[in-house]
């Protein structure tokens, strides 16, 4: 009789669990993939009322995502003809052979505009790789270095060349298994470096080591560049970050590379973290998968 009873009471506490395991399931899904579940509402109690609201709560936030991102890409295409108009009217005037203060205004437009077309170019790419990001579906898979790497070369030469710098690689494995995306990796180790470049001095050496330590596999870019300070690091990941900085040779920075490199390696089951010892002391930045 005590079995039979133990048997009823775990039966009916199941049935009492399945609805919000599903609840769970659906949310996990929505969370991790942007899948949409149908839940089943055909419940009479609380757990039907639980799945009602969070059925509506999804949709509603997809919805809500989905008309934000086209109201967002339609001011952006709005936003670059309003600046296309005076960059317009400024290159007519230079055409007219002005007076050099009048030539200085209009190429002072010119160079202005420009920029806001930069950062609104940058602010539709964010959006766009935030949403791949979002929508990609972390699967272990084999991940080969050398392939890796030689698409990371193309990527970086001209960059390394442009200042004389050295890329020297170490790679201690030659393959893994890792819950990331081969191109989403490439994209990632291509923005370290070419940040790397950007704030290295000529003639100098960026290093890449590829290893493993106990169960974790660690990929490292480190430089010997102008650096930061310590209070700067969690400034460096933030979305236009205020810690955009000219690179060594004076190029520009978008702001926006480091937080999206970021934010793939946390999605896909890592993590991405920055050193320093201090200005003009070098930065090392570090990713740490666990190995599968």
């Amino acid at each position: 009789m005590t079995l039979l009873a133990t048997a009823i009471t775990l039966l009916v506490l199941n049935e009492l669990i399945k609805p919000i395991a599903i609840a769970s399931k659906a949310l996990n899904d929505y969370r991790n993939e942007r899948s949409l579940s149908v839940l089943p509402t055909e419940y009479n109690d609380e757990a039907g009322l639980l799945m009602s609201n969070i059925q509506e709560s999804i949709f509603e936030a997809e919805t809500f995502i989905n008309e934000k991102q086209d109201l967002i890409y339609m001011l952006s295409h709005d936003l670059k003809n309003f600046a296309g108009n005076p960059q317009g009217l400024a290159k007519l005037i230079m055409e007219e052979k002005p007076s050099e203060s009048v030539k200085q205004l209009a190429e002072l437009i010119c160079e202005s505009t420009n920029l806001q077309f930069r950062y609104i170019e940058n602010f539709i790419k964010l959006l766009d790789e935030q949403d791949q990001v979002v929508r990609i579906n972390p699967e272990v898979r084999k991940i080969s270095f050398p392939d890796v790497l030689d698409f990371v070369n193309e990527q970086v030469e001209q960059r390394l060349i442009d200042k004389n710098i050295t890329l020297d690689v170490s790679i201690e494995i030659e393959e893994t298994k890792l819950k990331i995306d081969e191109g989403l990796l490439i994209q990632v180790l291509v923005n370290l470096i070419s940040n790397a470049v950007k704030f290295s001095y000529f003639d100098s050496e960026i290093k890449l080591r590829i290893f493993t330590e106990n169960n974790d596999l660690i990929l490292t870019v480190s430089d010997k560049g102008i650096g930061f300070n310590e209070h700067q690091i969690e400034e460096l990941f933030k979305k236009f970050t205020k810690m955009s900085r000219l690179g060594t040779a004076n190029e520009s920075s978008t702001g926006i590379g480091l937080y999206l490199c970021k934010k793939i390696i946390e999605r896909n089951k890592g993590k991405l973290t920055a050193s320093s010892e201090g200005t003009n002391k070098g930065a090392e930045f570090k990713i740490v998968f666990e190995c599968c």
